[in-house]
């Protein structure tokens, strides 16, 4: 069995995605030659969305790559506008594994994925930009554990 990256960002991404896309793909590659090759996503609006997407698009050059989906509770998506309802449904189609941490809503089962995912990597690829919310928290969960942290909002502010 190869490693565990996570992902997990804001849902609120640039105006421009371009540049995060690059820098997801690039990421992504770099880390299936590194042997990972199950990807975690929680599903969330934003980036989430755009990371589970890119690790659909890596398997196309790294047939080894794994989606799993990891979801707060059923029934995530009924408030997401319409396109990103699509792009949630799309995914959880082509996921190679779909499991909720809770079967209904309840205040603190966000926290509760975001632990979940913490709690399984081997990495950590985010997107970052403040140190307040379900991001920062997961990141920080992670960084207790010694799991090596990406931070993209990072590249991408350094270009």
């Amino acid at each position: 069995m190869g490693k565990i990256c996570i992902f997990t960002g804001h849902r609120q991404l640039p105006s421009s995605v371009s540049p995060l896309q690059q820098a997801l793909a690039l990421r992504i590659e770099a880390l299936a030659r590194e042997g990972y090759t199950d990807f975690l996503s929680g599903g969330a609006v934003g980036f989430d969305l755009l990371a589970a997407e890119a690790v659909l698009r890596a398997r196309e050059r790294f047939p080894a790559l794994r989606l799993l989906m990891i979801l707060p509770y059923e029934g995530q998506d009924r408030f997401y506008p319409t396109t990103d309802r699509r792009r949630y449904q799309a995914l959880l189609v082509r996921a190679d594994l779909v499991r909720y941490t809770a079967r209904d809503y309840y205040k603190g089962c966000l926290l509760t994925r975001d632990r979940v995912l913490a709690e399984a990597a081997d990495g950590c690829v985010c997107y970052l930009t403040r140190s307040t919310g379900g991001t920062a928290y997961t990141v920080r969960h992670a960084v207790a554990r010694d799991v090596p942290v990406w931070n993209l909002a990072d590249d991408l502010s350094a270009r």
